[in-house]
Parts: C-alpha cells; sequence; structure tokens
C-alpha cells in the first residue's frame, strides 16, 4: 500500500512539473508586441501604427522564403524560411516602409508615434 501511494506521488509530481514546463513554454513563447504574417506573398496587416518602443515580429507562414527590409535600409532580416521570425524595435517616431527583397511587390508600412504620456503637468 506504501509503494502505491509514494509511485502515485512521484507520478503525479512529475506529471505536474511536465504540464508546468509546458505551461511555462507556452507563456515565454508569446510574442511581446504586435506582428506581422507573411503568407500569400503578402505582408498582413500591410499598415501597421504603433507607438515607439514597440517591437514588431514579422513570421513568415508561406511556403517559400522571404525578407523584411525597410527602404530606408532602418533594417534588414535574413531570408526568412518558413516559420521563421524576425523582431524589430521602433524606437523613433516616423514611417517606416518595407518591401521583400525576393519579391519587391510585396510591401508593408510600419507607422511609429511618438511614445505616450511625456509626464509633463498641465
Amino acid at each position: 500500500m506504501k509503494k502505491t501511494i509514494l509511485r502515485s506521488a512521484v507520478l503525479g509530481g512529475v506529471l505536474g512539473l511536465a504540464t508546468g514546463f509546458a505551461v511555462m513554454a507556452t507563456v515565454m513563447a508569446a510574442p511581446e508586441g504586435p506582428e506581422v504574417k507573411i503568407d500569400n506573398f503578402t505582408f498582413g496587416p500591410q499598415s501597421l501604427t504603433i507607438k515607439a518602443g514597440t517591437t514588431v515580429t514579422w513570421t513568415n507562414e508561406d511556403d517559400i522564403p522571404h525578407t523584411v527590409v525597410a527602404t530606408a535600409k532602418a533594417f534588414k532580416s535574413k531570408v526568412l524560411d518558413t516559420d521563421d521570425k524576425f523582431s524589430f524595435t521602433f524606437a523613433t517616431a516616423g514611417t517606416y516602409e518595407y518591401f521583400c527583397s525576393l519579391h519587391p511587390h510585396m510591401t508593408g508600412t510600419i507607422v511609429v508615434e511618438g511614445a505616450a504620456g511625456g509626464g509633463a503637468a498641465p
């Protein structure tokens, strides 16, 4: 009887630990900011408005390689295979146009607004 209880307790602890790791991995894998999906030769959404300091992540969900390249050279990804990701943090307000260097007809725009809340008294 004691061996059965001990085995049940050990098995329960192992399963609980495995479940905890699975939940933690899911939480850790969650993106920190907005996402742009690359699929069917398009960036979606094609235009995105964010605050300065925001990180945007592009994910290639297409079955062929793509890149993410800013026209003004602010950022450039490596070639992204299926399920590869590229992230960039936009520190400065402005409009950032980008395209896929392998398929230049694919374009998108990130509009970065100044950070909110300057903390100044009215």
